[in-house]
């Protein structure tokens, strides 16, 4: 929808997405949008963990991004079970947490601890790894630029693999070993070609992007040859392919397990090669909006299951062991973000209509994510209920950009003023991630809760903090 000159929200009579219905109670909360422990207390006020809204402000400030420790770590156990049920009567399966989705240290102890491996982009990530003391054993590497520095000190902590994304990684990642007199464990990341159905930024198995060896233009197989031309240096353990974020179903899956088992089963039978392993990914959705409707670990893992099984047995080859790496469906549902709202503007609208501009004391500083991807979330008034009929609502930030929205759609109490909190829901994916120092703005802290105990696990970044960064 995009025919008034300045865009949709300017198109007489708007009045939002399609999928955003009028609620009949503007005060209840979607289940499907917030971590399990979240409610409302008898005095309307948003729990989590047992601990109220009011509280954590009061105790922590605002911003705050407020992780449910128990719905992540049940969200991690959750797919580590439904892989291994599905893929032990196979060759069995490794669970891969995303690490980039969002990793601290207390993060990626509570992954150990949950029995998944951990993935890194970045020699920063690796740190966060080795200093949570994770094994490297349990550790791959990813990343299309990997430095010397992030290769060696990969190799020298042990890494379980290195996925490699390039011809010149292959004699990086060799030159490395060979000076540490090691051999290197690696996947070759293969560019399948499928268009998964999702924002252009995220979806990373299209020709046209920075990321993998393509399978059609033959890259990916001479990574293999060169590969296997190394044998004092590299160990080929099999291919990988990754086809993008926030992905509804399997069917992107289904065409990139044909293509890249295709590959596979070349390379066993012409070429000898012994590929034990087969990464295919992750990205699957969440619910931010109640437009999504995401598919539970149980039933990605058995329809994986099945598809890798009859490609395999199509092509004639053993099912290699599988690795998927989920971040988003971790660590997304299990946090959400506190505001408290500073400012409340109505603004009229064409066609008669008015939207409400509710600015908070966050932005796009901690969640980017609406402005880079055209993303969706909703949210709900925290510390109360309201009586008041609901309103179409524009949840925005405090910088200095037209564009810094937080929610671009949702219907909030009409009363709700200054001094409110705000709860944005599904923000625990590439929100601290990527957040900013933008306009010199502190990040929120990361505020962990459970059993009715809350606690700070990424401490609120200050201006002396930031200053120290000047020379």
């Amino acid at each position: 929808m995009r025919a008034h000159e300045a865009g949709a929200l300017h198109a007489e009579g708007y009045r939002g997405p399609a999928w955003l219905e009028t609620p009949f109670d503007v005060n209840a909360l979607v289940p499907s949008l917030w971590a399990s422990s979240v409610t409302r207390d008898g005095d309307g006020v948003v729990t989590v963990g047992g601990v109220p809204a009011t509280r954590l402000a009061r105790e922590f400030g605002t911003p705050a991004y407020v992780i449910d420790e128990t719905d992540f770590r049940h969200r991690a156990r959750e797919f580590k079970q439904q892989y291994a049920a599905e893929f032990t009567p196979l060759s069995g399966a490794d669970v891969f947490y995303a690490g980039k989705a969002f990793l601290c240290t207390e993060i990626a102890r509570w992954v150990e601890r949950e029995g998944l491996n951990l993935d890194v982009c970045t020699g920063g990530e690796l740190a966060v790894a080795r200093r949570a003391g994770f094994p490297g054993s349990r550790i791959g590497m990813h990343g299309n630029n990997k430095s010397v520095a992030e290769i060696r000190g990969g190799l020298e902590y042990g890494v379980a693999r290195i996925v490699v994304d390039s011809f010149e990684e292959i004699e990086r990642i060799a030159d490395v070993a060979a000076q540490l007199g090691v051999v290197a464990p690696v996947l070759v990341r293969v560019n399948v070609g499928v268009e998964a159905h999702t924002h252009e930024f995220i979806a990373t198995a299209h020709e046209d992007q920075k990321f993998g060896l393509s399978l059609a233009g033959g890259q990916a197989l001479e990574a293999v040859r060169r590969i296997l031309a190394r044998p004092d240096t590299l160990r080929l353990l099999g291919l990988h392919s990754h086809i993008g974020s926030q992905i509804f179903d399997t069917s992107g899956f289904e065409v990139s397990a044909r293509r890249v088992l295709g590959l596979h089963a070349m390379l066993t039978k012409e070429l000898g090669a012994d590929l034990p392993e087969l990464d295919l990914g992750g990205g699957f959705g969440i619910a931010y909006t109640t437009e999504h409707d995401p598919q539970p670990a149980s039933r990605l893992a058995a329809d994986m299951a099945d598809i890798v099984e009859r490609e395999c047995r199509a092509e004639g080859v053993p099912v290699p062991r599988i690795s998927v790496e989920p971040g988003r469906a971790i660590a997304g549902p299990s946090t959400f973000t506190l505001y408290e709202v500073g400012t409340v503007k109505p603004v009229a609208l064409d066609g008669g209509a008015c939207r409400v501009y509710v600015s908070v004391d966050g932005g796009m500083s901690d969640n980017i994510r609406t402005a880079l991807y055209d993303a969706h979330f909703s949210c709900t008034l925290a510390n109360r209920c309201s009586p008041a009929a609901p309103a179409l609502a524009r949840v925005v930030g405090r910088h200095c950009e037209s564009g810094d929205i937080i929610v671009m759609d949702e219907f909030l109490p009409g009363d709700v003023g200054a001094g409110d909190l705000i709860a944005v829901p599904g923000t625990g994916a590439y929100c601290r991630a990527l957040s900013s120092q933008y306009n010199h703005t502190p990040r929120p802290p990361v505020v962990a809760v459970r059993d009715g105990a809350a606690r700070v696990i990424v401490r609120r970044e200050t201006i002396d903090d930031i200053l120290a960064l000047d020379v």
